[in-house]
């Protein structure tokens, strides 16, 4: 379970255990996160603790070329996208394990 910091319009998540706080950042989040303006993903309910998923569309040469964080309210079940952000330079095997 965690909560999620986002920044939907620059794009970058990171992710803090709501049981310990330890911090870690999606993708390529980090070399983003200084000029970024995050803010705590809030599901509908009120809810801020979710659990997380992140996704990665490939070019046909297998480059990652978008990346997707998705988060499920651990209160209502309630699934939606809260960032998305492109990816404009290769190689970029490194962002697959870095969620």
């Amino acid at each position: 379970m965690f909560f999620v910091l986002v920044d939907d319009v620059e794009g970058g998540a990171e992710r803090v255990c709501a049981g310990c706080g330890g911090r870690a950042f999606l993708a390529d989040s980090e070399e983003f996160w200084e000029d970024a303006d995050p803010g705590e993903a809030c599901c509908p309910c009120g809810s801020e603790e979710f659990e997380t998923a992140v996704a990665f569309s490939l070019a046909d040469d297998g480059l990652v070329r978008w990346v997707t964080v998705g988060l499920q309210c651990r209160k209502d079940g309630a699934a939606g996208v809260y960032a998305d952000w492109k990816i404009d330079y290769g190689p970029t095997d490194h962002l697959l394990t870095m969620v």
